[in-house]
């Protein structure tokens, strides 16, 4: 039985909401997930279905003068909407707060972070649970280039792909930057994180074939704990190595022959990288089986 007052002691102890969506299904606590230079990301709940969620909220007034940012953020928040797949952030809800001069989005929140921390934190990791991770990230690729209309991420590093670390399973984020090209899958403008850049990007001319590029380079930090090109120490350096077709230094320090000729074959020039679904074929992945996309890995360490 309830005493006299026991509900608003219990309101008192109740972690509080700093804001709540229209519709008061959503909360949002004080708490920063992570923050960009787009947006900032903090840890919800869904009152409806008691589970936590990401609230993602963009300032509009720090791009009013900016319509081509504008544009972007509002087309991230289409993008989502319309991909369902394992392993891409789902976007649950989308609104924009007129008084706040907010832009607000609910998806679905990891409960471990981004794959490179969560790396940095686990520095002794089998190969078979790297390959798994692999295999994800690959399997979460496909989807996008197969859509129809075909999406390029074209920002893909291990900082915008998302783990639930308790059942292993990855989730690409971070769609930002993301693009849907026709039939000719061409895009022609230069955006994304320098590391992770394929040469051709520079050029303004490329395919969904980036991906894969990045894709090569993010198999290589996470077997060498290492950002790729992190010899370079400016930008500029890094786009001469680049585009000359030079590795990044740290390919120096793979030292499985497999390994290395799987992150080779993403590194390749455009017209003779696999795609998603060619790589997921790949000998590379012999071994593993179906259900192995989600469970952990051998307890032995790697690298």
């Amino acid at each position: 039985m309830r005493t006299p007052g026991s509900d608003a002691a219990a309101d008192k102890d109740a972690e509080p909401f700093v804001e709540v969506d229209p519709t008061g299904r959503y909360g949002r606590y004080g708490d920063l997930l992570g923050a960009g230079a787009v947006k900032k990301v903090y840890r919800g709940f869904d009152q409806e279905e008691g589970i936590e969620v990401a609230w993602n909220q963009v300032r509009l007034r720090c791009f009013l003068e900016d319509p081509a940012m504008l544009d972007r953020l509002y087309a991230e928040v289409r993008l989502l909407r319309s991909l369902r797949h394992d392993n891409i952030i789902a976007l649950y809800k989308v609104w924009t707060d007129e008084k706040a001069g907010t832009l607000n989005f609910i998806t679905e929140i990891c409960t471990s972070g981004n794959l490179r921390d969560y790396r940095n934190r686990h520095r002794h990791v089998s190969l078979k649970a790297l390959k798994k991770w692999a295999r994800q990230i690959l399997i979460g690729l496909d989807y996008l280039h197969s859509h129809d209309p075909c999406v390029i991420h074209r920002d893909l590093n291990c900082s915008n792909i998302f783990i639930n670390g308790n059942v292993g399973q990855l989730k690409i984020g971070d769609l930002g930057l993301a693009t849907i090209v026709g039939k000719s899958h061409s895009a022609h403008s230069i955006l994304g994180t320098p590391e992770f850049m394929a040469p051709e990007l520079y050029e303004e001319n490329y395919t969904e074939q980036v991906d894969i590029y990045s894709f090569g380079l993010c198999v290589l930090e996470l077997v060498t704990l290492e950002t790729p090109y992190n010899e370079c120490d400016s930008v500029a350096k890094i786009y001469r190595k680049v585009t000359a077709g030079l590795r990044p230094a740290t390919m120096a320090k793979v030292r499985d022959p497999d390994v290395r000729a799987f992150i080779e074959r993403c590194l390749g020039a455009p017209r003779a990288r696999p795609s998603a679904a060619e790589l997921l074929k790949d000998p590379f992945f012999h071994g593993l089986d179906n259900d192995d996309n989600i469970n952990s890995g051998a307890p032995q360490a790697y690298p």
